[in-house]
Order: structure tokens, then sequence, then C-alpha cells
């Protein structure tokens, strides 16, 4: 197992074991060296690892009375020297602790708050990744685009949400990437065309203590297609230009397909599978069974 090596003694023993050893796992594939990605430097990735960590440590039951997300970080990301193990090529940050310190309000919110932005991460994951290179075809992606569209109005309407600028980031972030998926597919002819825009969004300048490329979000009321047009630089080079030379199947389709490969790996209860893929082998296994 890919993720044993993370573990100590070359072996994950219990839950919250995994789901260190898929966090650095994540961290490495993104920020270990200047070779892992072109834009390995992006902080916001940092975004969507959270969303990942705060999902599973959701679904365990809380230690001495602390959250799982504030359990987590005393026990793994402040006692583990793999976390602040110094990383190369990556400019303003030393350590993986550092890249999650830069983003240290998302350790300190309602775990059940960011958790409610798992399910619009999960849609867009599956959006990406059934996206076929080849032959340009998105499987079921109308309707995982319409469930994200919903998703996405109910994030813009909570209050919860709207009034912390750390969970505005947090929308941004999935929103761009949205729009630079509905841009790409289109552009390249695919069965996108009935994938709906997002709503007008208002978004308002962020002035938490957030990395500096994160406070480009200008107060403005914008179209979707107009948002998209300048998701680029809103979400750094995360996102990338649907006209660029370089395939966004090799960048942010790989991105996203680690986290639902992180799925297989951890070998958790089927209700921790990032896309329920335990879940759905198992139903298989009923209908063959059925069918004998």
């Amino acid at each position: 197992n890919n993720l044993n090596g993370y573990c100590t003694s070359n072996r994950c023993d219990g839950d919250l074991e995994k789901i260190n050893a898929g966090c650095l796992f994540l961290f490495d594939a993104f920020f270990k060296d200047s070779s892992s990605f072109k834009y390995h430097n992006n902080i916001n990735i940092v975004d969507y690892i959270m969303i990942w960590l705060s999902y599973m440590l959701n679904l365990k039951k809380n230690k001495d009375g602390t959250s799982n997300l504030q359990y987590f970080n005393k026990t793994y990301i402040n006692s583990n020297e793999k976390y602040k193990t110094p990383i190369t090529g990556v400019e303003g940050y030393t350590s993986y602790k550092d890249l999650i310190d830069k983003k240290h309000d998302l350790t300190k919110v309602d775990i059940k708050d960011i958790s409610k932005f798992y399910d619009a991460f999960k849609l867009l994951c599956e959006m990406y990744t059934n996206f076929d290179e080849n032959t340009s075809y998105c499987t079921g992606c109308s309707e995982n685009a319409n469930k994200f569209v919903a998703k996405h109005g109910e994030l813009k309407n909570d209050s919860s949400i709207t009034s912390n600028s750390s969970y505005k980031q947090l929308f941004s972030t999935l929103s761009n990437d949205y729009n630079n998926f509905k841009n790409y597919c289109t552009s390249k002819g695919g069965n996108c065309k009935d994938i709906p825009s997002l709503p007008s969004i208002e978004t308002t300048k962020i002035t938490a203590d957030l990395p500096e490329q994160t406070k480009q979000i200008q107060q403005t009321v914008e179209t979707s297609e107009q948002t998209a047009q300048g998701s680029a630089h809103s979400s750094g080079r995360f996102s990338e230009d649907p006209s660029s030379s370089s395939p966004i199947g090799n960048k942010l389709f790989t991105v996203l397909s680690i986290f639902g490969a992180i799925a297989f790996f951890l070998g958790i209860s089927y209700k921790y599978s990032l896309f329920g893929f335990r879940k759905r082998a198992q139903k298989q296994y009923l209908r063959e069974k059925i069918k004998i």
C-alpha cells in the first residue's frame, strides 16, 4: 500500500493514522518538490486538502472533549516531523505545517461548517475525473453540474458561510474551478452544452490573515461568465486557462484524481470513502448474488 510508508513501522493502525497518512500523501503529491506540479506552490490546493481532511475527521467521534481537527493538529500536525520537514521550490513556505498555518483559520472553524463544502467538492471531483480527454465526453456531468449549482446556491445563501472570510475563499476556489471546467469542456466540443452557469456571485474583499494572492478578490457583482474569465487569476496557478497549450487533463484533472485515489488507499469503512466507492462495490456484489 502506498500509504504504509507514512505510518509507524510501515503499518497504518486505526482510522486517524490512515487519515494522517492520506493527508501526508496529498501534501507530498502537491508540494514535496518542484517536480510535483508546475503550479505546486499554489496554496489554494491546501483549501481542498482541508475540505477533505475535515470531512474525514467529521465522521469520527471526538476525543478528549476537543474537536477532531484540534486533536489531529495536536497529535499529528504539531508532533509529526514529516509536517515540519523543509520543502524546496515552494515560494514563501518552509514546510507542510507552514502551509497549514497560512490557512490557520481553517483549522479553527467548526468542522461541521467546513464539511458543508465537501458535497460540492465531491461533485467537482467527479466532473473532472469523469471527463474523457480522448472523446471529450463527460459521464454524468450534466447531472453532477446541476447538483453542484444547487449546492452552490445553498452555500451562497448560508449566513454562516457568507459572514466568514475563510469560507468565502473556499467558496471562491470551488466556483472558479467549476467555471473553468465548464469553459474547458465546452471548448473541447464535449457534451457540456447543458451544464448550467453559476448564478451571479457577489464577492467581497477579504481582509482576514490570508496569503496575499488570496486577497485579490475585488468587491463586485459578476456573472459566472465574467468570473470564469478572471478565475485563473483569482484562484492562483491552480485554475488553468482552457486555451492553454498544456492540456488541463495533465493539470487540474490530475490534481482532483489524486483525491479520488486516496479513497481507495485509505481502506476505511465505505462511509469514509471520498466517493463511496466501497459502498458501490457492495451494491454490485449484491446484484451479482441476486442474479445467481
